[in-house]
């Protein structure tokens, strides 16, 4: 408990420094990650994790945190901040799991037909339901729910935005694509997608026409987008972000010119675009030199702030949901965020590897597991790349050195990996034609069992 309070005091330097603030109250930290196995219709087939901070308001915001490509709701929760600042501001977190498979595996579905159709089916109909389910189980206040996701998860934070106006409030959307990017199922792999590479260039009224036409009709308000990219990022080229940029202003009917810029930090630069009522309807978020591998250390707070759920949520008595017809969820704990230096040994351990290899280029997903009887407080993962393999970026470690014998280290929010735990690392690659993945990890110096 007293880490996440140190990691909650590192955040609040970060919105600090953004001109945002911070209250100075401390919330208990008890809850845990709990998987619901029937939330309604779900023909996506996907699986619905949520976390409900003990301390929250009677009726308090949803956010639904969305996974990228070969990674999980879990994963997500270990690997963002999104849950430590629930314990904060008292919102609930729903982490969806994608199963659709689309070249990468476990991709959320922005490409059939079905997923582009209001109510058509497949995974948004399933990301509905569950924040249909939370609103009934938890009292959730149905004016306050929130997308936001990395890569795949970006792509369907946008995605959501634009067939559900009137179920979401706000998105921020990471590393993303614009809505109706991928014109099927075929085209959806990053590595060999004509929306991904790298030459995708439609007009604002064409990108705005995309979401018009998601729900024909709609006049209601729209939700307001927060939009995040990283300059060198190879997989979903920053091009991509311009393309974002020109459909939701097109969509609030604003011109293409940002009524501000700044940077709010160093590497970040900031453009932002107000209605005539000066309510900042659309911001972007250039990362400068950052690859594949948002959100890194306080940007989720910053996209919380966003949402304006950073005030202090007014504590309940019971933290119990509400009588319902559907079924009571069974916890499941994963790791709380912990020191980020490791200590001499380690314990036992696992790891298993997923390859999404195309042309030069790959993507390797790790999953870390803690098998021994007490926590890991701090590691760092030894692995030797097969010849011809370069790193370009990574997400939720930092990486070195690129290529040969790499060492993978914990980031700020991950540092911990409890009995039975496991958080998710990954990064993209260039090759020379061997795809092959590592044959041998050792988790601070001790040899990890294959999955």
């Amino acid at each position: 408990m007293r880490t996440r309070g140190k990691i909650l005091l590192a955040v609040a330097a970060t919105l600090a420094a953004a001109g945002l603030v911070v209250p100075a109250t401390q919330p208990a930290y008890a809850a845990s990650l709990t998987e619901v196995t029937s939330f309604g219709d779900n023909p996506g087939r996907m699986r619905m994790h949520v976390y409900v901070p003990d301390n929250r308001p009677a009726r308090p915001a949803t956010v639904v945190a969305m996974h990228g490509c070969g990674g999980s709701g879990p994963g997500f929760y270990s690997g963002s901040e999104f849950a430590s600042l629930a314990d904060r501001y008292g919102y609930i977190v729903i982490y969806p799991s994608a199963t659709q498979q689309a070249g990468f595996g476990n991709c959320f579905d922005t490409w059939s037909d079905a997923a582009k159709r209001r109510g058509g089916g497949s995974d948004p109909v399933s990301i509905v339901s569950m924040v249909r389910y939370v609103q009934q189980q938890y009292g959730a206040d149905p004016d306050r729910v929130y997308a936001t996701g990395s890569s795949s998860g970006g792509m369907m934070t946008n995605h959501m935005l634009a067939l559900y106006p009137d179920v979401f409030k706000a998105g921020a959307a990471f590393m993303g694509v614009p809505y109706n990017c991928f014109a099927n199922a075929a085209d959806y792999p990053p590595g060999s997608s004509q929306c991904t590479g790298g030459s995708m260039n439609r007009t604002p009224q064409q990108w705005g026409d995309a979401v018009r036409q998601a729900y024909p009709g709609y006049t209601g308000p729209r939700p307001r987008v927060q939009l995040w990219h990283g300059t060198a990022d190879n997989l979903v080229p920053y091009s991509l972000l311009q393309e974002e940029i020109e459909q939701w202003t097109n969509v609030f009917g604003l011109s293409q010119t940002p009524t501000s810029t700044d940077t709010p930090q160093a590497g970040w630069n900031r453009r932002r675009w107000a209605d005539g009522a000066g309510t900042v309807q659309v911001e972007a978020y250039s990362i400068q030199g950052a690859g594949h591998s948002l959100p890194s250390a306080g940007m989720a707070a910053v996209a919380i702030a966003f949402f304006g759920l950073t005030g202090t949520p007014s504590p309940t008595t019971s933290p119990t949901p509400t009588t319902s017809p559907s079924p009571t969820p069974t916890p499941t704990t994963s790791p709380t965020p912990g020191p980020t230096t490791p200590p001499p040994g380690g314990g036992a351990c696992r790891v298993s590897v997923e390859v999404n290899a195309w042309n030069s280029g790959l993507t390797e997903n790790i999953t870390i597991t803690n098998t021994g009887s007490s926590a890991v407080n701090g590691w760092s993962l030894a692995f030797t790349l097969p010849g011809g393999q370069s790193i370009t970026s990574g997400w939720n470690a930092s990486y070195s050195p690129a290529s040969g014998q790499v060492t993978a280290r914990n980031v700020a929010y991950n540092g911990t990996i409890g009995p039975n735990g496991s958080t998710t690392i990954g990064f993209q690659a260039t090759h020379t034609g061997n795809t092959a993945r590592p044959t041998s990890f050792t988790l601070n110096g001790a040899a990890c069992a294959l999955a």
